[in-house]
């Protein structure tokens, strides 16, 4: 990934708050002579540090787990907040002109060696980690144990575990770094005005120097 160092993002902590926050993963493998990707939700463990691990589920017809290789290196892409920015945001504008729309983005890349676990016990718990992790919200957290037994074993059979050792973490925050201050205070404001997705890059922005 092409990272100007002033959108470099190296703290580890930082980048592993964006991957539990937004969990679901681009899971890109090389195999049979061609990449693939798919989109997979991954469970960070801080262990081994400082890295961590990876762990998810694909479904046992998916070819991923037979055709990537053990071992082999892949890439798990994290998408934080995005949003498109107008130069209309931008009051050096008015002095010249001299401005033009762009995107800003917050994304993690984890490189790491897969292993595949095609193992009832290590899916049961992996699930129940993730499970626990994204029903935290909720007023009433639903659990593994909620749905009848014979049928949790029968989704289990159905799934095929993937972990993945973290050996290099990239963070790219393009959140108008390159902008001086006025400018990323327009931006800032000009975001407030939006949905979601735009108030949490409106944050991203208001906090970058």
């Amino acid at each position: 990934m092409y990272v100007p160092k002033h959108f470099d993002e190296p703290r580890v902590e930082v980048l592993h708050q964006l991957m539990l926050a937004r969990p679901l993963a681009t899971l890109v493998t090389h195999s049979a002579g061609s990449l693939d990707a798919n989109h997979i939700p991954l469970h960070l463990s801080p262990e081994p540090a400082p890295l961590g691990t990876l762990r998810g589920h694909v479904a046992r017809a998916n070819p991923v787990w037979r055709e990537a290789a053990p071992g082999a290196e892949v890439l798990a892409i994290f998408h934080g907040p995005e949003a498109y920015i107008t130069p209309s945001w931008y009051p050096t504008k008015a002095e010249g002109g001299k401005a033009v729309p762009t995107w800003n983005y917050a994304v993690v890349h984890a490189h790491g060696t897969l292993r595949i676990m095609d193992d009832t016990a290590w899916l049961r718990a992996s699930l129940e980690a993730l499970t626990v992790e994204n029903e935290a919200a909720f007023a009433e957290p639903w659990r593994l144990a909620d749905a009848p037994a014979d049928y949790i074993d029968t989704m289990l059979r159905a799934v095929v575990g993937i972990e993945i050792t973290i050996t290099r973490l990239e963070g790219k925050w393009k959140t108008s770094q390159n902008q001086p201050e006025q400018n990323r205070t327009g931006v800032a404001a000009g975001l407030r005005a939006g949905g979601t997705e735009a108030q949490a890059m409106a944050d991203l922005v208001a906090a970058a120097k």
